[in-house]
């Protein structure tokens, strides 16, 4: 894990993470606890990219689910939460 104490960013500024960046993210550790996560410009477009990727495969899927006739109704929250824990009504 790629990772520099708040302190020495507190210290030492924002161009201490320059070097570590070249290698990935870096965790920022604060009360020696991971607590935040710095990423490159390039890196955080490819994540959202991803991102935004991942939703509209998900969308495509609950698409053709439905266009193939892979869903079902119910009449209520309580049915459907019966479905889902596998206690079908």
């Amino acid at each position: 894990m790629n990772s520099i104490p708040a302190q020495d960013i507190k210290r030492r500024g924002i161009s201490a993470l320059d070097g570590l960046l070249r290698d990935g993210p870096v965790h920022i550790i604060k009360n020696n606890r991971p607590s935040y996560v710095v990423l490159t410009e390039a890196a955080y477009a490819e994540l959202l990219d991803a991102y935004r990727d991942a939703a509209s495969e998900r969308l495509r899927e609950s698409l053709a689910d439905l266009e193939a006739g892979r869903t079902r109704r119910y009449d209520s929250a309580d049915a459907l939460m019966q479905a889902i824990d596998g206690e079908e009504p």
